[in-house]
This record gives structure tokens, C-alpha cells and sequence, in this order.
């Protein structure tokens, strides 16, 4: 099972490649993601003291009494892979945006990418493009 953060791709200019990391998660965490009920709409990542964390990703536990489930989660990754990603956004003032989660077996891996925030004229005018080639669409489909 897989959960795609829709919004991403609305919010920010996403670069074309990918970055894939595993979590440290609890058992009750895992199994919540392998039946499809986590959310990383709202989620983002970070990089403090040198580790890459998953902050705000809502992932609800069954049965879970005193379990705050938008915790901060740790990515595992390589120290040479934190250290590029760290000196690109920099460079090029980029987010780390979470964009999909899944599992790989038994494991649980988060998708990451690096992108610039879009503005809100942007974002106005990609939905502007999406309802004209709607209405395009939909006057093509009456003529048939």
C-alpha cells in the first residue's frame, strides 16, 4: 500500500530526482502505513544535527492510549546522502518535500524530493489551465 502527498506537486516546483529513505517506526506505526492509513499531506522534512527527520506526517495508531500520532519520525539515510542534500538546498534555497510513502516488503520507505515553493500567481494559473482544458474537454465530449 502506498500514500502520495497530492499536494506536492501543487506547492512546489519538485526536482526531477528522488530520494528514497527508510523510518524508524513503531510496530503499531508500520502496520497503520501497510493498511493505508497514514497521511503526509502536511508533513515536511528537516535536517537538525546532522539527521533527517519526518515532522508532522499523521500516521494514527489502533489501540493507542497516550500516542501522539504526528510525532516526529527519523529517516534513515546515509551521512554522504544527508550531506548532499543539505549543500544542494542550500545552494539553491530548496525544501525537502516528503512525497510518497510505501513499503518495500517489509519495509516502510518515504520518497523525498527537493523543490522550490510555488507562488500563489502560479498556483492561480495552473488552475486556471486545469479548468479551460476541462471546459475544452467537456465541449469536445457534447459535439461526439
Amino acid at each position: 500500500m502506498s500514500t502520495f502527498n497530492k499536494k506536492a506537486k501543487f506547492e512546489y516546483k519538485l526536482e526531477p530526482d528522488r530520494i528514497e529513505a527508510g523510518l524508524v517506526l513503531s510496530g503499531g506505526e508500520a502496520k497503520a502505513i501497510r493498511t493505508g492509513h497514514a497521511d503526509i499531506s502536511t508533513a515536511v522534512c528537516r535536517i537538525l544535527n546532522d539527521e533527517v527527520y519526518l515532522i508532522n506526517a499523521n500516521i494514527p495508531v489502533q489501540g493507542a492510549t497516550k500516542y501522539v500520532p504526528t510525532r516526529s519520525r527519523k529517516l534513515l539515510l546515509h551521512r554522504d546522502e544527508i550531506v548532499s542534500i543539505r549543500t544542494r538546498a542550500k545552494q539553491r534555497k530548496l525544501t525537502l518535500v516528503p512525497v510518497k510513502l510505501y513499503t518495500k516488503g517489509r519495509l516502510v520507505k518515504l520518497e523525498l524530493a527537493l523543490g522550490t515553493p510555488k507562488h500563489k500567481f502560479e498556483k492561480r494559473a495552473l488552475i486556471k489551465a486545469k479548468d479551460i482544458e476541462r471546459d475544452i474537454a467537456q465541449e469536445l465530449k457534447g459535439r461526439i
